[in-house]
């Protein structure tokens, strides 16, 4: 699979200085934990499930979460189960059935046919959201050969003493289905959300993942359970960031978790909970100067309807913040999660300049847009990470924007 895969071969090469790299499920975990980008979550209880899966594929979603935790009535979760192994027979019949071989979805012309789409696209990479530690090894028994559909597990409300039962179930289940399995543990308990608990939770969480490095894959903030604890909910013109009590968790949880010394992880950004019209209160936060070309003002005037305005400046903020991709509940929000994190032109030449050997030493530079000063030492860790975003989003070309990027992601 890669990122833009779903449009044609001509529009890729007319959008990218270079094209996202191809990756599979036994890709290297750094690899992975930097493409997830907008990771779309499913209720387990959907009766065509495996054709959602492939269709989203199909649309360019690249990771998914079955949910068997909060999407669900506590009285469907046995139901939600058998329905899961039913699934994922499904997926690896047809995994199986098309040979997984090298095989391309676009036709002579460059254009891609619905019905054929659906059936060579490539799985995503597929996580299922449990709700306790013993569904973890009791589902990989039941699901027997389909496993291999499975990348791992989502854990919920994770700490240190929760966390530990949960992955030590998972390392478990690998040692009896004989393959990888990650872990992509959530952050939302009330405890590191109050003040005078949160230090003690994040160190104890810390000390969790790190002993089990490997298996974490990233980690998941669940900002809709810590606006639940104070009664809390953001409106579609806000961002988590302006909800200060959020903001300053999110804070907190980067400067424990997320450090760029080889000791941090992957951090994905909050959901963003809207997709219809909303009676608004606030501008729209888009300028209208990006959209100017072409069809381009109708693209911005249906962002604005679908509040994906407030999204786009809460994906800008994420990355700010050192977040990294997105929990997504829409597919609407799948696009545009993936046009901002395509590396720009300028970004990527900025970081190989960088980290050219010549500046070894250190020292500061000009940027080559003569725009910015680049100081190697303290941007060094910034240029390594664009670069490994480079290699899963790709690099735009000169002169292609995130309104380029956003309408094509959108044309399937």
């Amino acid at each position: 699979m890669r990122h833009f895969g779903h449009i044609s071969p001509t529009a890729r090469e007319g959008l990218f200085f270079r094209e996202p790299s191809t990756f599979t499920a036994d890709s290297p975990a750094r690899m992975l934990s930097v493409a997830l980008g907008a990771t779309l979550y499913s209720p387990a209880t959907r009766p065509s499930l495996a054709d959602d899966v492939l269709k989203q594929a199909a649309r360019g979603v690249v990771s998914m979460v079955l949910c068997l935790e909060d999407s669900i009535d506590d009285a469907e979760v046995t139901d939600a189960e058998s329905n899961l192994i039913r699934q994922f027979a499904a997926l690896a019949a047809r995994d199986a059935a098309s040979g997984n071989a090298a095989r391309s979805p676009e036709d002579a012309t460059g254009a891609m046919d619905a019905d054929a789409s659906l059936l060579d696209a490539d799985a995503p990479l597929l996580f299922i959201r449990v709700r306790e530690p013993s569904q973890i090894t009791d589902l990989v028994r039941r699901l027997g050969d389909s496993v291999r559909m499975l990348s791992g597990f989502v854990l919920p409300k994770f700490t240190e003493d929760r966390g530990r039962q949960f992955l030590e179930a998972l390392a478990e289940a690998e040692t009896a289905c004989g393959r990888r399995l990650f872990a992509m543990p959530v952050l939302e308990s009330p405890e590191l959300l109050h003040l005078e608990t949160r230090g003690e939770i994040l160190q104890g969480i810390a000390r969790s993942v790190d002993k089990h490095r490997d298996r974490v894959l990233a980690l998941r903030l669940g900002v809709t359970d810590f606006c639940s604890a104070y009664g809390l909910r953001r409106a579609p013109d806000m961002t988590a960031y302006d909800v200060h009590i959020v903001a300053s968790v999110i804070a907190d949880v980067v400067n424990v978790l997320g450090r760029a010394d080889g000791t941090g992880f992957t951090i994905t950004g909050p959901v963003w909970e809207y997709f219809r019209r909303q009676e608004r209160m606030f501008k729209p936060q888009l300028r209208r100067s990006p959209f100017l070309e072409g069809r381009a003002e109708e693209l911005r005037t249906a962002l604005i309807e679908h509040d994906l305005d407030g999204l786009l400046r809460e994906i800008e903020l994420d990355r700010a913040n050192g977040l990294l991709g997105k929990t997504c509940i829409h597919p609407s929000h799948v696009a545009p999660v993936h046009a901002l994190s395509v590396v720009s032109h300028e970004e990527y030449t900025d970081a190989q300049d960088i980290l050219s050997p010549e500046r070894g030493g250190g020292g500061v530079l000009r940027s080559a847009y003569t725009n910015k000063m680049n100081e190697v030492k303290p941007h060094r860790a910034w240029a390594e990470r664009t670069l490994q975003r480079a290699e899963v989003f790709g690099v735009a070309k000169e002169d292609v924007g995130f309104v380029d990027l956003l309408a094509a992601g959108l044309t399937n």
